[in-house]
């Protein structure tokens, strides 16, 4: 089967930065799923990893990237009780294993879940990996139950961004909060507000312009830069608050300690936790998938797919990687196979 790939970090522009090979079509077992498939998103993560990568060493055979998918099951393991063969699945996959930018690939039933019906290959292969990291920081670890935030805001830092495009939605449609995102540009601003946010503010100003609407904010799910923005943070939150973040702080020091007299929760998010780990509760990423399936054919929220790339292609990938690298992404980008 063909796959991309690349064997060492190099940057996006060498003529060796992704490269195309042939690979064995692999084989199902247990719990796993041979997907064919159909369409990819490309995220932040996947020019990350190729970039973070050791210049000094390359590696014998490519590491496949890619980590959001929709395809269909050609074949099954034998423990496999979710699916059959011919469903049409979308799913995020697991970072210790080999990515999606394959036409098939081996992913685990219980972290699979089903395409929504009512929308396009491009606009179901963009959900999963963002998908589960916007439920999973509102959900699982601020632990809000659907409904319950009305009368509560929300600050959510990226707004336009891939995981605060779908984390918009469900902060406003599923939880009833009142959401303030952030984002600077005029288009990534309308895009924030065609999704459903109550206020969008600029990052470089934050504090002042949050507390021309709120004084403060029950909840903030942060999906840019923990450091950079600790201090308006710990400013903005409301005692007794909760702080979610899906980065790090680049190796610097955060006084967590400003948080003790707000008795504030600091969480982080990681949506490969359970995978990672195996983790008895690895089956709630299928539910969670399932009912984000249902939300999109129910009109309750939308794809977040701004930008759609036509065939599995050195060049698309490269062409994707370059425009995440620029920071300035709007949504989700797709290629379709």
């Amino acid at each position: 089967m063909k796959a991309i790939g690349f064997k060492t970090s190099l940057p996006i522009t060498d003529n060796n930065s992704l490269i195309a090979f042939e690979t064995e079509k692999p084989t199902p077992t247990g719990h796993d799923l041979l997907v064919k498939i159909k369409a990819i998103a490309v995220n932040p993560v996947d020019y990350k990893i190729r970039t973070g990568s050791s210049k000094d060493t390359v590696m014998e055979t490519p590491r496949i990237l890619g980590w959001d998918a929709v395809g269909e099951v050609v074949s099954v393991g034998e423990k496999v009780t979710l699916f059959k063969v011919g469903d049409e699945v979308i799913y995020a996959g697991e970072i210790t294993k080999p990515g999606t930018n394959a036409e098939y690939q081996l992913v685990d039933e219980r972290i699979t879940g089903k395409k929504p019906k009512k929308a396009s290959l491009a606009e179901a292969a963009v959900l999963p990996l963002t998908a589960l990291t916007a439920w999973e920081a509102l959900f699982k670890r601020i632990k809000l139950q659907p409904g319950e935030g009305k009368g509560k805001s929300v600050l959510i830092i990226a707004g336009a961004g891939g995981v605060g495009s779908i984390a918009i939605q469900l902060a406003k449609k599923v939880a009833g909060l009142k959401v303030i995102a952030t984002a600077s540009r005029p288009e990534s601003i309308e895009w924030c507000k065609q999704l459903g946010a109550d206020h969008v503010v600029n990052h470089h100003n934050l504090v002042e312009e949050v507390k021309e609407i709120v004084t403060d904010v029950d909840y903030i799910l942060d999906f840019a830069d923990t450091y950079g923005h600790w201090d308006s943070m710990v400013e903005l939150i409301k005692p007794q608050g909760h702080i979610c973040t899906i980065v790090g702080s680049s190796g610097k020091p955060l006084q967590v300690d400003a948080l003790q007299s707000k008795s504030v929760t600091l969480s982080y998010e990681l949506m490969y936790t359970r995978s990672i780990y195996q983790t008895e509760d690895m089956i709630e990423q299928h539910h969670i998938l399932n009912k984000i399936a249902d939300l999109i054919d129910s009109g309750e929220i939308k794809s977040t797919l701004n930008t759609t790339l036509k065939g599995f292609t050195v060049e698309n990938l490269k062409n994707a990687h370059k425009q995440l690298e620029t920071g300035k992404t709007i949504g989700k980008i797709a290629i379709e196979f």
